[in-house]
């Protein structure tokens, strides 16, 4: 069983909560009710006695956000483990997850007993009504928050956090100045709306969630309607927002990006769309946690930002970030797991940056190279180039094999919205792209071939989908 904690040493969610104030104007919303934060601290999502889930480890799998939310409060410094499974966890990794995470208890709103997990479980249903809690909550479990990350190939790896380690960037007891209504494209079981669901619950302010049922447009729609000052998403996400005419449709005070490289056009086209708004983008991640906020509107980071950054620690070497903070995760979950810090405490990235000027920029992933001709080429890089186009609203640049140079590189490209109305020739476009491309990029480093596509699949995570062919 796991280290229990004394209740002043640090807050459960819930009590966090509770100190942030008791005002029953602050609510977290979905598009079918919004609650206030008082009842979601002090009602119950689980129709079983918490007693039973005390000291579990519990694995939190609901169809919606709101939900989740309620279970996570309850379960916060009572159960022993929370893993908090992704919306688009597949019923044939389940089993996996359960095994790796020695799951004991399951929470949710659909029987998963019923399709193929182990017999020996304790089922906990539960419902977005709120109803009174039942069992003590005077002692407290150092609860591991198991988070999963989001590769597109293989199983996740399970990452394990604590509520301290994952609220370590937000400053406790901060109370906003103004009213403040956060929103976010993120789903909040994955870090970068976890982030924005524990500002939001840590500082007392409303919260208003996506939900993958809705459109962007019907999501724009309605957080307008509940009055979003601050809103966070990808860069993708961002992108396909102000595709859509809704995107004039909210007035945000403040404006996060994080989750992808930031690239200057997209910096550029939301200080276009916003020009009122504070344009933040952050260097976060599910291993690494939230490492710095860049303010400037510029793409990358300056060199100060190493030395300078209080409470972490950071480097490169062989040119990727590395990371060192209370705020990183312990572990990977596992008998055969890698190993997620090095032997002085640092998280590899896996960022490939290099230094210009005085500033640091993102070239891309090291797991994400193409190999052309045995020379390394970064898809970002490529990308940050093409969207400078002024007609160009996305790109995703990806590998074809080729037997002579091993990979050949590709690009989609999403044009912006009214391209084709104004009676510009496709051909010419791509045309232009391509020179854009050969006047800014080594010549092995320009795409064979830019097709035009009407969309680009973004994933649950939040970021544009990549395949390798």
């Amino acid at each position: 069983m796991r280290t229990k904690m004394r209740p002043s040493s640090l807050p459960s969610l819930r009590s966090a909560i509770a100190a942030a104030g008791d005002s029953r104007e602050n609510f977290v919303r979905d598009a079918g009710a919004s609650i206030p934060w008082s009842e979601l601290a002090t009602g119950s999502a689980l129709y079983s006695r918490g007693d039973e889930l005390r000291g579990r480890s519990v694995l939190v799998a609901t169809h919606d956000q709101l939900t989740t939310i309620s279970a996570l409060i309850e379960l916060d410094g009572v159960a022993s483990r929370i893993v908090l499974s992704p919306p688009d966890l597949s019923l044939e990794t389940l089993p996996y997850v359960i095994d790796t995470a020695d799951v004991e208890a399951i929470v949710s709103d659909r029987n998963l007993l019923q399709l193929g997990t182990p017999r020996r479980m304790y089922f906990s249903p539960c419902s977005r009504k709120i109803a009174p809690a039942t069992h003590n909550r005077d002692t407290f479990h150092q609860t591991e928050w198991i988070l999963l990350t989001s590769g597109t190939t293989g199983l996740p790896k399970l990452v394990v956090h604590t509520l301290s380690s994952l609220a370590g960037a937000i400053e406790r007891g901060a109370k906003a100045i103004e009213p403040t209504v956060w929103g976010t494209f993120y789903d909040i079981r994955r870090y970068g709306g976890l982030q924005i669901l524990l500002r939001a619950a840590f500082t007392g302010t409303s919260f208003v969630l996506s939900d993958s049922h809705e459109s962007t447009a019907d999501f724009l729609a309605r957080a307008a309607s509940c009055g979003v000052t601050h809103i966070s998403g990808t860069p993708s996400q961002w992108r396909r927002a102000l595709m859509s005419p809704a995107s004039q449709l909210i007035n945000p005070k403040y404006v996060r990006l994080s989750g992808e490289i930031v690239d200057q056009a997209i910096l550029k086209q939301l200080q276009s769309v916003y020009p009122q708004a504070h344009i933040v983008h952050a260097f976060a991640s599910t291993e690494a946690g939230v490492a710095f906020e860049v303010h400037d509107c510029a793409a990358g980071f300056p060199s100060t930002v190493l030395e300078n950054t209080p409470d972490v620690a950071m480097k490169v070497e062989n040119d990727t970030l590395r990371i060192c903070s209370a705020r990183t995760a312990a572990r990977y979950l596992g008998d055969t797991a890698p190993r997620l810090r090095d032997a002085d405490a640092f998280v590899d990235t896996g960022d490939i940056v290099e230094l210009k000027g005085g500033r640091y920029c993102f070239a891309g992933r090291k797991d994400g190279i193409i190999n052309v001709g045995g020379l390394k080429v970064y898809p970002e890089e490529i990308e940050a180039v093409i969207n400078r186009h002024p007609e160009v609203q996305m790109s995703l640049v990806r590998a074809k094999r080729s037997p002579l140079t091993g990979s050949l590189v590709f690009a989609d490209v999403v044009l912006r919205a009214g391209t084709a109305d104004a009676g510009r020739d496709l051909s010419a476009i791509q045309d232009d792209i391509l020179l854009l491309c050969r006047e800014s990029l080594s010549s092995y480093k320009v795409p064979v071939a830019i097709t035009v596509v009407p969309a680009l699949n973004i994933a649950e995570s939040g970021k544009v989908l990549r395949h390798s062919a």
